[in-house]
């Protein structure tokens, strides 16, 4: 993948989180932390801290995927986008348009999330 290309798709996922980060930090300030709001119905309690719960989770994600960028971004300044980081192989341009921030090749990503965590 050239590099224009390259940069161009790592450019749009930054955007397209940070703007999700953004609108997702102005519902939680609309909304209020649970800790403010004030007693009520025990039904409502509980539907806004599922919903507070679920915010919280996806703004955790929304910032995993922002340090994948940083790590995008890193290995486009070093000519190492498009590489996996386990193997060196080349990742295919097919992958990188539909994962920009693909870090490594499917069969390695497999591998990857059949070990789970450390």
């Amino acid at each position: 993948m050239d590099e224009r290309r390259a940069r161009e798709l790592v450019a749009r996922e930054r955007a397209r989180i940070e703007q999700a980060l953004a609108d997702l930090g102005g519902e939680i300030h609309a909304e209020g932390s649970l800790q403010r709001q004030q007693p009520g119905d025990s039904g409502d309690a509980g539907s806004a801290l599922l919903t507070e719960s679920l915010d919280v989770a996806l703004m955790a994600d929304l910032s995993e995927q922002l340090a994948a960028v940083g790590r995008a971004e890193e290995r486009l300044a070093l000519g190492q986008y498009g590489k996996s980081i386990e193997s060196g192989k080349p990742i295919p341009d097919e992958r990188l348009e539909a994962e920009p921030l693909a870090e490594r090749t499917v069969e390695e990503q497999r591998a990857y999330e059949a070990r789970g965590p450390n």
